[in-house]
């Protein structure tokens, strides 16, 4: 079959999209038509367009082989529209006929979930239920794809004829002039599909009829056009050309053939011997994490307690070449060292002389580690040139070879191969003339990822650069400062006060970057001494170098005066681990010309402080939410870890070009980050690659099981800026971990979206691949000890918090342990550390609103079911579910000991039925839950905009408007709220007379009765009348109803 691809494109104004849903057949169904069978048909529901079935009579396998037909009114949103497939039995073909056609069950299908057309395939849909009680069984099959066609009444398109239907094989076009042979009444129907078009010769208009099972669909030839790739910030590079099409072939009966992405014939039908194809019931697209098949970390579960180290990540093979020193070399001003392969070539650094020593003797202690396949080396017969020579003159100093087929292999944890002296040889004519001499140091040998040299060795997938390194940093030890402000005395007040005025004294405290204010001090008349008895807390970190200053400021003036300031060293603070008694110290006040605390000063009075360094604290640099560490500060109050955490990071899968280089052509160097608890991990940099494989793994103590892994992916940027222009690296996304969410000793082997959100709207940057493990003893004592202990330290408890004041000392330990890290070699950045951290989490933002009321819908969802469950009861929807649970109910009020052991056999029951649907993978970043697949541009934009705002005044005056529209609903509501409480308190409160009088009357009738008939009767009774039939309840709201409403409250006294 040949194809003609079209000289332009349909018109995008006359495209309509089309969803097409083929109702193959069900599969053992349940019969509820009383003879033992059932006559089902099928109603298709879709964008509110609803279409039906033929009944197949008394079959409880039906096939229908029925194609429904559906618009689609907005195609850009139709990944978020619901298909709705129920099942029901006709009751004129039952036995006694009935009321209403029997529910047999039900499919829910998302949009996400359908196939372009020409990808469909038959998937079986497990029949779902309506209610917990409702008796369904069973499966059903559907072909569900959708298309765009643009029909065209002219027979020309682009200037040529298309093919008839009996010639579609031929390799040319018939002439013109048998095309105006063709009836006219079937119009050309052409399918554009993102960039595909499809053209098919049959005609759709009757969507609905039914094919026997042994027909094929009709043929459909693709002919794709070049797809347009997504380029990121900074890619200018050009889209990869297309491949050349295949030449034409003439496919012959009963053959299938596979044709390249250009052009593409499938032929889609049911699996065969019977096999089901089945998806999940709501998939997130490309934004769901998956599983990856892999073999590494060995069985799924592992009883051992010890793992060989490096068994989540496959091993990578590197060529190690240690190059020590040197010695008798000729003469030379810098010698260096060049190191050769097939595939590599490197250079070490010039060697650095000391002043008058000899130049014969360099010194490198330089380790290279070049990427290696040992199968390709040995049957090549590959060699190891290693050469030195002088910088200066750039002359040939001698050199050793190696056959790469007789290095030997290292495998931890052999020790570190000794390095040998090696003679250097040349030419003959270079050794005659005394331009080759001298011995060389120096080792050779193939390990992998695990050797202890490949971290710091020179890397052939990363150039020899700081900031490309693999390394491992550590957070600073913080610790809570609280500083208990008492008394000041002796203080020089200005005598020049006006009458009856008392001066306003007040304390400020400052520890490096951070600093807060006591109130305003009492001051004794008596005395003239001046009280706070107030606590300031600052953030401290080890090595505790900075000092404590204290002012006391007079601010009764405009101009605050200083009356004197003290500078305390926090090393000689006091440190305790619990809440045992600090006894307060007396300091001395000096005047300004004290020369930064040096004790000059003269005498301006005295303060008396009660500081301590807090140790039972846990200092949150950490969102609550994500954190990975819940430890105090002081070790002596660390319990033993419970399990160790392992991760593996593999690699990353499509990454998107994050810089352009070499003229415009785009690139991204890539690493990873990962955080659990005060250890962090940077992976080696992989330069100029979108899909970066590290195979690095590294190991965490775990001593609480709620805590949270996040692992981010970063662009390197600061490996091609200068010193004095840092800038900072691009992030790619994140994911998180939660411990909690791993089975112990299972290795999980999942690729992760890396999804970012910008200013633009969402965007998806690659997936990234990892394999973790919670490694720790299913079920030990101590794990599971671990549930029914306090989420914080003691002290949390004791002497809590603030919230305002754990946001503000969270942001100063996020700042240190920024400052602290990009101290390190190579750094981690600021945004970095702020990104992993998730500094920003607290900032305003109207998606991340909605998104928590949405969680608290979610939640009250379950409400909300129990509601409608016992509404459908009362109404009698389901006469025998209403019958069971009248007998239920009796059973319950007859026998009340048996209410609580029921109702902890009903969680059970629940708990066991959902361990079907339990997650089997960690779960990722959820879009649909964060609001951000659907997020508006303004949204956005102020989510992204800074404090105080940077926009324009109409544009913030519009988003404080639409801020009181939000409060006005919920002050509303609020509102709402407090009139029901105030209508409860307006039963005995006497201000409606007579709606009280009623209240109590009723109260001392029901007391009555109370007294007079037995608990039980009365029970029946209320739990009868509640479940009565429809047809002896009124359909408006009952009695007590309408008095509560009618009930005052305080809403008519509001001004």
């Amino acid at each position: 079959m040949n194809t003609t691809p079209f000289q332009s494109d349909p018109p995008p104004s006359r495209t309509q999209r089309r969803l097409v849903v083929e109702v193959v057949e069900a599969r053992n169904i349940l019969p509820k038509d009383g003879q033992g069978s059932s006559s089902a048909y099928v109603v298709v529901d879709f964008d509110a367009q609803k279409k039906r079935t033929s009944t197949k009579f008394r079959d409880l396998n039906p096939i229908w082989n029925e194609m429904l037909d559906f618009a689609v009114s907005d195609p850009k949103n139709m990944d978020y529209d619901e298909l709705d497939v129920e099942v029901y039995n006709d009751k004129r073909f039952g036995n006694g006929g009935g009321r209403k056609n029997h529910f047999l069950g039900r499919v829910k299908i998302y949009g996400s979930q359908f196939s372009r057309r020409g990808e469909e395939g038959l998937v079986y849909f497990p029949l779902e239920k309506k209610s917990v009680f409702s008796w369904i069984r069973g499966e059903i099959g559907l072909k569900i794809y959708y298309y765009d066609e643009v029909a065209d009444e002219d027979m020309a398109i682009g200037g040529q004829q298309p093919p008839p239907p009996q010639e579609a094989d031929e390799q040319f076009p018939p002439p013109p002039q048998q095309m105006q042979n063709l009836p006219p009444e079937k119009p050309n129907v052409v399918v554009v599909d993102e960039g595909r078009v499809f053209e098919s010769v049959q005609n759709h208009g009757d969507m609905c009829r039914s094919y026997p099972e042994a027909q094929q669909p009709p043929v459909v030839v693709v002919v794709e056009s070049p797809q347009q790739v997504m380029q990121g910030p900074g890619d200018n590079h050009p889209p990869r050309p297309p491949s050349p099409p295949p030449p034409p072939s003439r496919p012959s009966a009963g053959e299938v053939h596979y044709y390249p992405p250009e052009v593409r014939k499938m032929q889609v039908g049911r699996p065969p011997g019977g096999d089901r194809i089945r998806v999940t019931k709501r998939p997130n697209g490309d934004f769901s994490p998956r599983v990856i098949n892999s073999k590494i970390g060995g069985d799924a579960t592992i009883e051992k307690k010890t793992h060989h180290p490096y068994n989540l990540v496959e091993p990578m093979q590197y060529l190690f070449v240690r190059i020590v020193k040197a010695r008798g070399l000729p003469p030379n001003e810098s010698a260096y060292v060049k190191v050769r392969t097939s595939n590599h070539f490197v250079r070490s650094k010039p060697a650095v002389n000391r002043p008058g020593e000899s130049t014969d003797s360099p010194e490198w202690n330089q380790v290279f580690a070049l990427g290696h396949n040992r199968s390709d080396s040995a049957a090549s017969g590959a060699t190891l040139e290693i050469s030195a020579w002088d910088a200066s003159s750039e002359g040939f100093l001698g050199g050793v070879c190696f056959d790469l087929s007789e290095v030997p292999v290292r495998d931890p944890p052999d020790s570190t191969l000794a390095p040998q002296w090696y003679r250097l040889e040349g030419s003959a004519a270079d050794q005659n003339s005394g331009r080759v001499s001298g011995d060389i140091q120096l080792s050779v040998w193939i390990g992998t990822q695990v050797d202890e040299a490949f971290p710091e060795a020179w890397s052939s997938d990363a150039p020899h650069v700081a900031h490309t390194r693999s390394k491992v940093y550590q957070s600073p030890k913080l610790w809570y400062l609280r500083v208990t402000v008492l008394e000041a005395q002796d203080l020089h007040i200005a005598p020049n006060l006006p009458p009856l005025t008392a001066p306003e004294v007040r304390v400020k405290a400052q520890l490096g970057f951070q600093s807060a204010r006591t109130r305003r001090g009492s001051m004794n008349n008596h005395s003239g001494s001046f009280h706070w008895h107030e606590d300031m807390i600052f953030v401290a970190g080890e090595p505790l170098e900075d000092c404590l200053m204290l002012m006391v400021e007079d601010r009764t003036t405009k101009e605050p005066t200083v009356l004197g300031h003290a500078m305390i060293p926090v090393s000689s603070i006091e440190q305790r681990i619990d809440e045992r008694f600090v006894p307060s110290k007396w300091h001395s006040l000096e005047g300004e010309s004290g020369g930064g605390g040096g004790g000059g000063g003269p005498y301006c009075g005295r303060i008396s402080l009660r500081l301590c360094l807090e140790g039972g604290y846990h200092v949150l640099e950490e969102a609550a939410h994500v954190c990975s560490d819940f430890r105090p500060t002081a070790k002596q109050l660390w319990k033993p870890p419970i399990g160790i955490l392992e991760l593996g990071i593999l690699g990353a899968r499509g990454l998107l070009p994050m810089k352009a280089k070499n003229g415009g052509k785009g690139s991204t160097d890539a690493y990873c980050v990962a955080k659990y608890g005060k250890k962090w991990v940077r992976t080696r940099t992989i330069t100029d690659s979108f899909d970066p494989r590290w195979h690095e793994q590294y190991t965490w103590q775990v001593y609480d099981p709620c805590t949270v892994l996040t692992v981010g992916v970063f662009d390197n940027w600061r490996m091609f800026s200068d010193v004095s222009d840092d800038r900072p690296d691009t992030r790619i996304g994140k994911i998180r971990i939660r411990v909690s969410t791993l089975e112990s000793n299972k290795v999980y082997t999942n690729s992760y979206p890396l999804l970012v959100l910008l200013p633009s709207g969402l965007k998806k940057m690659g997936e990234i691949e990892v394999a973790v493990r919670f490694a720790c003893p299913s079920l030990l004592p101590d794990v599971c000890a671990a549930y029914g202990q306090p989420l914080l330290p003691r002290m949390h408890y004791i002497r809590p918090l603030g919230v305002a004041q754990q946001d503000a000392l969270r942001g100063a330990a996020t700042k240190m342990v920024a400052a602290w890290l990009a101290r390190a070699e190579p750094p981690l950045g600021p945004e970095v550390v702020r990104y992993m951290l998730d500094a920003d989490s607290h900032s305003w933002s109207m998606r991340k609103s909605k998104a928590n009321w949405y969680r608290i819908v979610g939640v009250l969802a379950w409400a909300v079911g129990l509601a409608k469950w016992l509404d459908n009861i009362r109404r009698w929807r389901n006469p025998v579910t209403t019958v069971l649970v009248h007998i239920l109910y009796l059973v319950l009020v007859w026998y009340p000991d048996l209410v609580v052991p029921t109702a902890f056999l009903y969680v059970v029951m629940i708990g066991v039925w959902y361990y079907r649907f339990r997650p089997k993978i960690p779960a990722g970043m959820d879009i649909r839950l964060s609001q951000a697949e659907t997020v508006d541009p303004d949204e956005l934009d102020e989510e992204f905009d800074t404090i105080p705002s940077s926009r324009r005044p109409e544009v913030i005056r519009a988003r404080y408007d639409r801020l009181r529209i939000l409060a006005v609903r919920i002050q509303t509501i609020l509102g709402d709220f407090a009139a029901q409480g105030e209508r409860i308190q307006a039963l005995v409160s006497w201000r409606d007379p007579r709606a009280t009088k009623l209240f109590i009357a009723i109260c001392l009738a029901i007391t009555i009765v109370l007294y007079v008939v037995p608990a039980k009767m009365v029970a029946v009774a209320l739990g009868f009348y509640y479940l009565r039939h429809p047809m002896f309840r009124d359909t408006m709201p009952t009695a007590s109803l309408n008095f509560f409403r009618r009930l005052p409250s305080l809403s008519d006294r509001l001004i």
